[in-house]
């Protein structure tokens, strides 16, 4: 039932190059919207929209809708988290809804809210040719 998926590739974010990086102690009120990876260690107020991706730091806190690529979570989100792949590590809080294509959560991770998958579209591929 819980099988990983060999065709799903574990998140290369901390392969990436961030262009952009909210450093602790630094607070942020206001949307953020880019097309690049961003690594969040701050507090954010505001949603958060990028095309590259984002790694929210264990001190990282985003208060309001994440909406990315790729994200991954070692920090605190309240809000909703919209990504085609989504990875909340252990010390990762998620308090809200999530919509994502495929999903890691650590041992020792939280999440409180409502979880939409869609189908890989791989996954819909091999069904309709089976039929």
């Amino acid at each position: 039932m819980f099988k990983k998926n060999k065709e799903a590739k574990s998140l290369d974010l901390n392969q990436q190059e961030i262009s952009t990086l909210i450093g602790y102690g630094y607070e942020i009120n206001g949307e953020i919207t880019g097309k690049s990876v961003i690594r969040i260690d701050g507090k954010v107020t505001g949603n958060v929209t990028t095309e590259g991706g984002l790694i929210l730091g264990e001190k990282g806190i985003i208060i309001g809708n994440v909406k990315t690529k790729s994200a991954i979570i070692y920090g605190s989100v309240s809000g909703n988290v919209e990504a085609l792949q989504l990875e909340i590590k252990k010390t990762g809080v998620v308090n809200g809804d999530i919509n994502t294509e495929t999903l890691e959560i650590e041992l020792g991770a939280q999440y409180n809210g409502n979880l939409k998958m869609k189908q890989l579209i791989k996954s819909e591929e091999k069904v309709l040719k089976a039929v």
